[in-house]
């Protein structure tokens, strides 16, 4: 694999990042357990049986958490920081197939390609599951919660079995995160404008 499609990869199982935390490894793991992928001797834990179980459990737990409503709050308000690091992980054990490369331009490729689409998408889908809860009094969290495991699912088998054109789907998925983001912060300077001038 070259290192275009490497990296189309790692960017692509980080945008899943952004929907659930460990599907995209649980994939990558499976992918790789199985052949699929050949990681480098650094990353050949992530295809031992161990990793699968783990990973699998760790993604089990954590897709029905998100189906308790005010759980699945307490969860955003962690993976808004837990996500890019996966995200980076992930990036970083991706760009091992194409090769060895300097570890300053490796991490730095990891920062701004996984650990910020991971950190872009995760935050445009917690102001969405904030505002469905909102606007549904915490009902329309599951429904939400559902979506987004199956999205995170779709992605990351998109991204392994066809890693260039899912970037199209990620690109897609950044604007929205970008647009979702400063339309919130918008809003809530709109908000403190109305509170000052009441006040």
């Amino acid at each position: 694999m070259n290192i275009i499609a490497a990296l189309c990869l790692g960017i692509g199982l980080s945008a899943a990042c952004g929907f659930r935390v460990f599907i995209p490894p649980l994939a990558l793991s499976i992918a790789a357990h199985g052949g699929m992928l050949q990681l480098s001797s650094d990353w050949q834990w992530l295809t031992t049986q161990n990793a699968i179980i783990t990973l699998s459990i760790a993604a089990t737990v954590e897709v029905l958490a998100y189906f308790i409503p005010w759980v699945s709050n307490f969860l955003d308000s962690i993976e808004i920081g837990l996500a890019p690091i996966v995200g980076m992980f992930i990036t970083a054990s991706t760009l091992s197939i194409a090769g060895d490369f300097d570890p300053t331009f490796l991490w730095i490729l990891t920062v701004i390609a996984g650990g910020a689409t991971a950190e872009t998408v995760e935050l445009g889908t917690s102001i969405s599951r904030l505002g469905a809860s909102v606007t549904t009094a915490g009902m329309g969290g599951p429904i939400v919660g559902f979506v987004e495991a199956i999205s995170s699912i779709v992605i990351s088998i998109l991204a392994i079995a066809l890693p260039t054109l899912t970037m199209l789907l990620v690109i897609f998925l950044i604007i929205y995160g970008t647009r979702r983001i400063f339309k919130f912060i918008a809003k809530r300077k709109r908000r403190r404008k109305m509170k000052n001038s009441l006040d």
